[in-house]
């Protein structure tokens, strides 16, 4: 972190972190002692950097029996005045099944990406509503309890903030907890944000009250402007009494302002170049090698959710292989894809499909020597940067994504001048549009037209576009994102 940023942190006397999972994975030996691992990623990382320069609290889920057990205090990594403490609440578990099983995920994850078939689901019933007063609605309010304790005990002032679609109530009974107090709030969504349509699935209550919980934040960080613009026009169709500024990106309700503004998510870039050094990466990297040999490589690497459109990627090689026969033997199509919400259905059917759709591409184009999809479902970090390295193309189609990492990840490691296909429904497109093909992700010809430009691309021009991605991504790192909304934070204060 830069001398900038320490400047804007000093502003603070504390600066208190809450979100559903927490920093740390704890567990507990043997002889009864706890240990702590960091939890991965680059949010975390530059999150609990925050400690080297201020005293930082982090409020998170109990998820596991030893955060039970443990339930509070200092964690030390790389601080040596030991300033991250994490303080876990432990709701009621009905509470946090429906909190969190049933709101946040599916209802508010599937409307947010717009993956609702809206003709038969969602069904609001008794349960969803069940759900809503006696899970989402206590959580909410158990967070800002254990927020609102946490701040009373110390100094002024202190910036609270808020993460994603899981504390949307939050802000609300903060305001409330903690009238008098010096303290500036700040959420920020992590997801899409859709247009206010969309928003007209759910109950009007139920709506309202989300609006009016976000509405008590001082800043609302979205990762596009797009994102930052649809809520402000979902409050002007949805929340009563709401006077809305799009000049400014202002909201004022309830004789409050809030500031709406957009933050791009980004990643830890001298965190994976290191990374990408390591021995574990080398050894993967060996290994793909002897799987591809001379061939070029397609890749994806994506969490396994239908939000990402794997499919119509498969189906888009698919009708390249058909319509460019000179490619096959000549190009294989890696795919890590990584499970998520495995006890979902909707999810588990997906995945039986893309089985189908990948054994049926191998069957028909593939021989002893080559196999056109070689796909790979499981969690391993090491081996994806490894391939990252390699890719002659990203493939990257995706519906609906909040940001997308890899695309940001993968011009960073490659080594082969590698071309990014960006999904136009992807946030990574507001910065990344200039180095990359861009695509609409439900168009398979288009994307099948993309894959062979790629793959045929001049070389110079290959070069030249993934120094261009490498320089928007290392000047608006994760450090710049945290950095960014700081800053924003003070002028707040300041106005």
């Amino acid at each position: 972190m830069n001398s900038k940023l320490h400047g804007e942190i000093n502003k603070f006397s504390e600066i208190l972190i809450a979100s559903n999972r927490g920093p740390v994975t704890l567990e507990k030996d043997e002889n009864g002692d706890y240990t702590f691992k960091r939890g991965s990623g680059g949010l975390v990382t530059a999150l609990t950097g925050l400690a080297n320069y201020t005293n930082l609290t982090w409020v998170a889920c109990a998820l596991s029996p030893a955060d039970f057990e443990w339930k509070q205090g200092y964690v030390c990594f790389d601080d040596p005045d030991c300033n991250l403490y994490v303080r876990f609440i432990n709701p009621d578990p009905d509470a946090y099944e429906g909190y969190y099983n049933q709101i946040s995920n599916p209802l508010l994850w599937f409307l947010q990406h717009s993956m609702w078939d809206v003709p038969r689901s969602p069904v609001i019933n008794q349960e969803t509503w069940k759900a809503w007063e006696m899970g989402y609605q206590v959580v909410n309010r158990q967070f800002a309890i254990e927020i609102a304790d946490q701040v009373r005990k110390i100094k002024k002032p202190v910036l609270i903030m808020l993460q994603d679609y899981h504390l949307y109530l939050a802000a609300r009974s903060l305001k409330r907890y903690l009238r008098g107090q010096d303290v500036t709030i700040s959420l920020f969504v992590h997801i899409p944000w859709p247009g206010p349509e969309y928003w007209g699935i759910l109950p009007t209550r139920m709506r309202q009250e989300i609006l009016d919980g976000m509405c008590a934040a001082d800043l609302l960080g979205f990762q596009t402007s797009e994102d930052g613009l649809n809520f402000i026009r979902t409050c002007e169709n949805y929340l009563p009494k709401a006077n809305v500024k799009y000049r400014n990106r202002h909201i004022r309700y309830r004789s409050h302002v809030t500031k709406v503004h957009d933050f791009p998510i980004s990643i830890d870039v001298n965190a994976l170049k290191t990374l990408s050094e390591s021995p574990d990466v080398e050894n993967f990297r060996t290994e793909i090698a002897n799987q591809i040999k001379e061939r070029k490589m397609i890749l994806r690497v994506d969490r396994l959710e239908p939000s990402k459109n794997i499919l119509r990627g498969f189906q888009a090689y698919d009708a390249l292989l058909e319509t460019h026969p000179e490619y096959q033997k000549n190009v294989v199509f890696m795919a890590y894809l990584i499970p998520s919400r495995v006890g979902v259905e909707e999810y588990q059917h997906y995945l039986d499909e893309i089985m189908v759709t990948v054994g049926r591409i191998n069957a028909h184009y593939g021989s002893s020597e080559w196999e056109p999809v070689r796909l790979l479902v499981g969690e391993n970090y090491p081996r994806a940067v490894a391939a990252m390295q390699m890719y002659d193309v990203l493939l990257v189609n995706s519906i609906a994504d909040g940001m997308n990492l890899v695309a940001k990840e993968g011009p960073i490691v490659n080594q082969k001048d590698g071309v990014l296909i960006l999904s136009e429904r992807a946030g990574a497109i507001q910065q990344l549009a200039s180095g990359s093909l861009v695509i609409s992700p439900c168009d398979v010809y288009e994307t099948q037209l993309a894959l062979h430009q790629a793959l045929t691309k001049n070389t110079e021009l290959r070069k030249e576009k993934l120094s261009l991605l490498r320089k928007l991504v290392e000047e608006e790192d994760i450090h710049y994102w945290l950095k960014t909304q700081l800053e924003v934070v003070n002028n707040l204060a300041n106005s």
